[in-house]
């Protein structure tokens, strides 16, 4: 189209009709696809939930649980990704070897922190409340009963861009676990002269103590 039509083009009903098409298209299209994914997010949480609960009720001792336990984490849980979210801007500071280090220690006493625990959580019950998306990822909304304890509400933010379900955050009554994590090494690393080494060094004394 030269610029003089361009210039004198005038919408006809036939085009408007044509763009007012196209964008429903686009928006169901969007939409279709955001239910999709809640529906994969919320049958992978059903699933995630079942087997934390067979295995935390279950008959095995404490390190068998704690093994069952690590397998979900590895299977489910994007640690990874949770280990570079918290370590935020130093992520880019570290060489990397110190990246390659940190992820690691990172694993390490992460697991230790929930499989360490495992005894706390004999006759759990979590039950599914509702499942919605947000900017960075869809929520699973849950309610955890514990013997002798009052509901706790708990939402797991996932991202299902790989096309399997991964959890990335744990939200417990309003608490973001990822974001109080990475607060934390942001607080250390300003009194440690932004030393990812002796974050490093103190994540090696958790991880083997």
């Amino acid at each position: 189209m030269s610029a003089d039509r361009l210039t004198n083009f005038r919408p006809t009903r036939r085009h408007l009709m044509g763009l007012s098409t196209a964008v429903a298209l686009a928006i169901c299209s969007r939409a279709a696809r955001a239910d999709s994914d809640t529906d994969r997010a919320t049958a992978f949480m059903t699933q995630m939930v079942a087997e934390l609960i067979a295995v935390v009720n279950g008959s095995s001792d404490t390190s068998g649980k704690a093994v069952a336990l690590q397998k979900i984490i590895d299977k489910d849980v994007d640690v990874n990704g949770i280990a570079r979210f918290c370590l935020g801007r130093f992520w880019r500071q570290a060489s990397p070897d110190e990246q390659k280090q940190y992820i690691e220690l990172f694993h390490k006493v992460l697991l230790k922190n929930i499989t360490g625990k495992v005894g706390d959580y004999s006759g759990v019950d979590i039950s599914i409340q509702k499942t919605f998306t947000r900017d960075d990822g869809i929520v699973v909304s849950t309610s955890v009963l514990r013997p002798n304890n009052a509901p706790a509400k708990v939402d797991w933010l996932m991202t299902v861009e790989s096309g399997h379900p991964l959890v990335i955050d744990v939200i417990a009554e309003g608490t973001s676990l990822r974001l109080t994590q990475r607060n934390d090494y942001s607080a250390f690393l300003t009194r440690n002269n932004n030393s990812v080494t002796a974050l490093l060094d103190a994540l090696k004394q958790q991880a083997n103590g």
